[in-house]
């Protein structure tokens, strides 16, 4: 891969058995079109995946599910890094370096953290130090920009904070990223509440629309979407008055390619009911082949494989070359290999 284009890090958690439209249009769609423009590594994170409460063998089902998503979604091996987070052991160690770094009260400073707790009976160390593994994650490969939604702002922002830190004190090795937002689809919302993010973690089922539902069941979801009160019941895209019918028209236009304006102008005196069935055969349409691509390659256990062993090669050769550079700097004895016990 050529390593004049900037590096780009994503990662997505195999926590649930499907991805849901809003994990597509939100990112994963962007890591596709990404992929010409950038040197590309996507992970499935299933470190971070244990900061909560899990099944072990639950976990390595939805691991793999996850990777045939992003495989069926168009992430092209040969044209980008795809891997497990567990098969590079290196995450974890600069996360410990990297803990070391980071001050416990700017950790305790972490939304997510606040949010995430709230909900747990038991709260882990683990989660607490989410926001450092992940700072690791993107630093280790050095990426230039990396793919978030508005909620990771605040953790991309301590990962920039920790590359300087540890830069000022050691000398100059990371790279401090940027976050790279696609504007359009940044944001799509749970489809009976609008005015908060379509999430596995807080959306109720008929909220979301999981990629890997029975089509019939999403054709549902849609149709059942929250609008609005309005007695004549006109199509027009507003985020505060009308949430509910501008989170249907954003869905409408990412999966068209139609401009909004565009669906409004067509749909404005037809009433909601024609914008939702078309709006509903438009995923049906998506979500078919999708979930064929996606059964084609969990049957293959082999194929699968060979893209993880390959993707954690690479993805291990620039987490080695990093991790040499950080031992060295913060003045770990190196381990000669030519000496004998």
């Amino acid at each position: 891969m050529s390593t004049q284009r900037p590096r780009v890090l994503s990662g997505i958690q195999p926590t649930a058995d499907s991805f849901h439209l809003g994990n597509y249009l939100g990112a994963v769609r962007q890591w596709v079109a990404l992929q010409d423009s950038h040197d590309a590594f996507y992970c499935v994170v299933d470190l971070h995946a244990i900061t909560v409460e899990y099944e072990p063998e639950l976990l390595r089902q939805r691991t793999r599910v996850a990777v045939a998503q992003l495989l069926a979604a168009g992430l092209d091996p040969n044209r980008c890094t795809v891997f497990v987070q567990s098969h590079v052991r290196e995450h974890a160690e600069l996360c410990w370096v990297l803990g070391c770094l980071t001050g416990f009260g700017e950790a305790s400073r972490m939304t997510q953290f606040k949010d995430k707790s709230v909900k747990q009976q038991q709260v882990s160390v683990g989660l607490f130090t989410y926001p450092v593994l992940q700072a690791a994650d993107i630093m280790l490969y050095q990426a230039d920009q990396v793919p978030v939604g508005e909620d990771q702002r605040q953790h991309l922002e301590l990962t920039r904070n920790l590359a300087q830190r540890f830069n000022t004190r050691f000398g100059q090795t990371f790279v401090q990223p940027e976050a790279y937002i696609l504007a359009e689809t940044g944001r799509i919302a749970d489809l009976q509440e609008p005015d908060v993010k379509m999430s596995k973690s807080t959306s109720s089922p008929q909220g979301i629309i999981d990629l890997l539902d029975e089509p019939k069941a999403l054709r549902r979801k849609v149709m059942r979407a929250v609008t609005d009160a309005d007695p004549d019941a006109r199509i027009r895209y507003d985020d505060d008055g009308k949430p509910g019918v501008s989170n249907l028209l954003r869905i409408f236009s990412a999966l068209s390619g139609t401009p909004v304006e565009d669906l409004v102008t067509k749909y404005d005196g037809g009433g909601y009911g024609a914008l939702k069935k078309d709006l509903a055969a438009k995923v049906e349409a998506f979500v078919t082949p999708f979930q064929e691509r996606v059964q084609a390659l969990l049957a293959d256990d082999d194929a699968v494989d060979a893209v993880l062993a390959a993707g954690a090669e690479r993805a291990g050769a620039v987490a080695a070359q990093t991790m040499e550079r950080v031992r060295d700097l913060v003045g770990f004895v190196p381990m000669r290999a030519d000496v004998t016990r």
